[in-house]
């Protein structure tokens, strides 16, 4: 019961909640449906059946397509023939989720290696485009936007194409398809405009953030030197004795290191080439520690001024600083809600791999049923 209380009370407060819990309902309802046409299917048509293949072989490029990975796995689990499918041109459910960017369909690739002869690093379709063409083409628009603007869009092109050229037959690389381009002709024309964007996008970025750690880095050097009650004729500080003093000290001098360092990395951001390959780590990376250095200087500068302000009108009234304190998160928790979804995309993309058989799901298939069909033609 109190579960129960506490989870709509959290829907009320967070409305995504109950966007996600909605989503998970409309998943594990789809999957239901999903299991009865196959239940269908299988009664009314015998596993090997011709017509029971013919059902089977448009979904499965479809899904590969659309990187239904739970609709690949239950066919290829009742129907494990399934894998030498192709399409009008020649591809199969690897490359056609090497083109539409479909990770999970292209993870399967880790399971299949270990159970055929089949050389992924060397299959063509018919116009002699190899998976690394595939992986140089423009990825569709939908999977382009489900990264934070178009620096990270790139990233996630050149992530794909690193990641199918370490699997690649090295004369392969540089093989040319029927239309004379090699894989890196290919990745260059269809991203070209890409290119600029991001040069754009990351530019404006860096050139805001810049203007705000050069303003933070000001009004922190300005605080060390003008010390809050003055000094005695000795020179120390009045305050030297408060530990109000000692946070606003330490919080200082945070803020003006990270606020320089974060100058600093912005300014290397500006100054950088924009080439192609810069976008695959450098840049994202750069304008990761950039992100999370102004965080600190933002949050260290708000902890220095509420210090200030306890020392010099407060006069040892404790009470005050319920509502200082409260005053000063805002700014910082409007900084996180605000630049949260940028850091996170960042941290993502930059520091955790997509690719790997560590990153497979939860699969029904037997792969040892699929090695029979490895090296068929296709005649579906």
């Amino acid at each position: 019961m109190l579960y129960y209380l506490s989870w709509k009370t959290a829907t009320i407060i967070v409305p995504h909640i109950k966007e996600i819990e909605l989503k998970k309902k409309e998943y594990e309802d789809a999957k239901k449906v999903l299991r009865l046409v196959f239940k269908l299917i299988s009664e009314k048509y015998g596993a090997d059946d011709v017509s029971s293949r013919k059902l089977y072989s448009r979904p499965i490029l479809e899904a590969a397509c659309q990187d239904a990975y739970d609709i690949v796995d239950g066919i290829l689990e009742k129907w494990p023939e399934a894998i030498i499918c192709k399409d009008e041109k020649g591809h199969n459910i690897i490359q056609l989720a090497t083109m539409h960017r479909s990770l999970k369909i292209y993870n399967l690739i880790y399971t299949f290696k270990e159970h055929s002869n089949d050389d992924y690093g060397t299959m063509e379709d018919s116009s002699e485009n190899n998976m690394l063409h595939l992986a140089g083409r423009l990825a569709p628009l939908n999977k382009l936007k489900r990264h934070t603007g178009a620096a990270l869009q790139l990233q996630s092109e050149l992530q794909w194409h690193q990641e199918v050229r370490n699997i690649m037959f090295p004369s392969y690389v540089t093989k040319k398809n029927i239309f004379g381009e090699t894989p890196e002709m290919v990745f260059t024309r269809e991203h070209e405009n890409l290119v600029n964007e991001g040069e754009k996008w990351i530019k404006a970025v860096a050139e805001s953030c810049s203007i705000t750690a050069a303003l933070i880095t000001t009004i922190v050097f300005a605080a060390a030197i003008t010390v809050p009650g003055g000094s005695s004729q000795a020179g120390v500080p009045v305050f030297t004795n408060e530990i109000a003093f000692a946070v606003l000290a330490l919080s200082d001098a945070i803020s003006l290191f990270t606020s320089v360092t974060a100058l600093l990395v912005f300014l290397s951001i500006l100054t950088s080439r924009f080439s192609e390959q810069d976008f695959l780590d450098h840049l994202p990376g750069r304008l990761f520690i950039g992100l999370c250095t102004l965080l600190v200087s933002t949050t260290a500068m708000m902890v220095a001024f509420s210090a200030t302000l306890f020392l010099v009108f407060c006069h040892q009234k404790f009470w005050v600083i319920a509502p200082i304190c409260g005053l000063a998160i805002l700014p910082i928790a409007f900084f996180i809600v605000l630049q949260f979804p940028l850091v996170l995309d960042l941290f993502r993309s930059t520091c955790i791999s997509r690719f790997g058989k560590l990153n497979l799901h939860n699969s029904k298939l037997n792969p040892t049923d699929l090695k029979f069909f490895f090296g068929k033609s296709n005649d579906l």
